[in-house]
């Protein structure tokens, strides 16, 4: 069987990360996500609001680096929960579990610029001289010395 979904859109407000009693991260957010077609009578594109839930250093991920306004691609399995409300009526929601979560926009195409800092890609060790940016100048030593272009020393 499979149950795999993916889904592209902005976040509705930021994340904020809990811990459950066993201490483990957890975040739940939206994301609006634009239909592709529009409506015949209006014109104008329908949006759904689809909830997504994150565990552990992917909810920390989401928190330290996404915030409300960003796009954001979810890819994950889509769960059914069963609750009751408040009159002891059973409802259903409809979440995705989400296994990873990629950016959908650069920091310059990003609605909440000055709040997002750039951050390396999921997995990879941010670079000593990282400076926020993307290629932007940083005032901070970089490791690297630049190479003269009269250098005959070079093996290549």
């Amino acid at each position: 069987m499979l149950n795999r979904i993916i889904i592209m859109g902005r976040l509705v407000r930021d994340p904020e990360l809990r811990t459950t009693q066993s201490g483990v991260s957890v975040t739940s957010f939206t994301l609006a996500v634009d239909r592709d077609f529009k409506n015949r009578d209006s014109g104008e594109k329908s949006t759904d609001f689809i909830d997504v839930v994150a565990w552990r250093q992917t909810a920390e991920f989401i928190c330290k680096y996404f915030a409300k306004g960003r796009m954001a691609v979810a890819e994950g399995r889509l769960q059914i929960r069963e609750w009751k409300d408040r009159d002891g009526n059973n409802r259903r929601s409809a979440e995705v579990v989400a296994d990873n979560v990629y950016f959908g926009d650069s920091k310059r195409d990003s609605a909440s610029g000055d709040s997002y800092g750039g951050p390396p890609p999921y997995g990879s060790p941010a670079p000593a001289s990282y400076g926020g940016g993307y290629g932007a100048p940083s005032a901070e030593p970089s490791g690297f010395a630049e190479i003269d272009d009269q250098d005959g020393d070079l093996p290549f």
